[in-house]
């Protein structure tokens, strides 16, 4: 059995956030049906399930790919000066021009995790 690091640590929003928004998908069609200006209705949850399925954080030995519905960016392991987690339990990167950047589905429970993960590298 390998006691090795994995190359890559991913993070994701929990699956129930898709599974419900699925729900709330059928649940919109009979309004949907009703008439063509509801139609819009059915956009909400489409984006959500959309961006549970898209969005989230990839840790890999080049550095971070932080992943949102509509883009993505990528962070080396060198400009992050600060790894922290806020009030609300969400975990930012400092990097070292003095911005900060959220980490999409990372959780002040998972920090010690990606911190280890980071100094391995």
């Amino acid at each position: 059995m390998s006691t090795d690091q994995p190359k890559r640590i991913r993070f994701r929003p929990h699956g129930a956030i898709a599974i419900a928004a699925l729900v709330a998908l059928i649940g919109a069609v009979p309004l949907a049906s009703a008439g063509w200006y509801y139609l819009p209705v059915l956009l909400v949850p489409l984006v959500i399930v959309a961006w549970a399925l898209r969005a989230g954080t990839d840790a890999g030995p080049e550095g971070l790919r932080v992943r949102a519905l509509l883009g993505q960016r990528r962070i080396g392991w060198s400009e992050v000066s600060e790894l922290a987690a806020d009030r609300r339990g969400r975990v930012l990167a400092r990097l070292t021009d003095g911005q900060v950047v959220p980490l999409t589905s990372v959780r002040d429970r998972d920090l010690p995790r990606l911190v280890e993960f980071a100094n391995t590298k």
